[in-house]
């Protein structure tokens, strides 16, 4: 396929440059709006909704929503972002369903972690697709201390509908970056998948996640001075343009919510699913 050739990296970081450009202003100006004309963004709920005022596209892109436009639902379970929901349901035998028989393991997802894998076998699982159009930043579905990270590094395939129905093992081959959180419900992972042209992942508490090198980097969180600890609703990460948020739970702690399915469309601060 198409993506299989083209330089996938190259020509994210091409798109991560012109996203940063804040000169000319005519020339970024210009990019904001084709972009809202093109994917029909509801500038109406941006906190900031003349998008002249942005100094950057990613400025614009990551842009922070009016109080009150995404309330957090009284629920056990938040959905972490606007979108749609990809896939969700039971990891059954270490393995997550992707699309149309495809599947990939928990294992190869969390970058061979065989012990935290195991943390999550015949647990539940959800994979969020964020589209150009919707609000990219990430929030906490549940409160939760941060124990580690690991940046996988990967392949930058397109995350939508068509790639996952024909690439295989797709989120465990792009670039990430695994997130592991202790809750309420036990261990919790949260995992950003790159994509193409997708120009970097930010979280709250690290900055822009943009390794020097190709190998992976994994970070122990747990012995810090001053904890990372987020509450339910708390913001995570972002996305510098659109691409995919999986979650994991353990066996037996949560249910999702009867009427989710795969392409069901959701807000981030939604009920997600309740405690068993």
């Amino acid at each position: 396929m198409f993506q299989n050739i083209v330089p996938q990296h190259l020509l994210s970081r091409c798109t991560g440059f012109l996203a940063e450009l804040r000169h000319p202003v005519w020339l970024k100006n210009g990019l904001i709006r084709q972009f809202i004309q093109a994917f029909a963004v509801d500038m109406s709920e941006a906190a900031e909704p003349d998008y002249t005022r942005y100094t950057c596209f990613n400025e614009f892109f990551t842009r922070p929503l009016l109080e009150g436009a995404r309330p957090l639902a009284k629920a056990d379970i938040l959905c972490p972002a606007d979108g749609a929901i990809s896939q969700l349901g039971a990891i059954s035998s270490g393995m997550l369903f992707q699309a149309k028989g495809r599947q990939f393991s928990t294992e190869d997802l969390l970058g061979g972690d065989k012990v935290r894998a195991a943390q999550f076998n015949g647990g539940q699982f959800a994979t969020v697709y964020l589209s150009p159009k919707d609000y990219h930043r990430v929030h906490m579905p549940v409160a939760g201390r941060l124990t580690a990270t690991r940046y996988i590094p990967g392949q930058l395939f397109s995350v939508n509908g068509v790639t996952a129905e024909n690439v295989d093992r797709l989120f465990a081959r792009n670039e990430r970056l695994v997130c592991h959180f202790e809750t309420e419900f036990g261990p919790m992972a949260m995992i950003l998948v790159g994509a193409m042209v997708v120009a970097g992942i930010e979280t709250v508490w690290s900055g822009r996640v943009a390794p020097p090198s190709k190998c992976p980097m994994s970070l122990d969180y747990v012995h810090l001075p001053a904890p990372v600890e987020l509450a339910q609703g708390d913001e995570m990460g972002r996305f510098m343009l659109g691409s995919t948020v999986i979650l994991l739970f353990p066996r037996d702690v949560m249910s999702f919510g009867e009427h989710y399915e795969a392409g069901t469309l959701t807000r981030m601060g939604e009920s997600l699913g309740s405690r068993q």
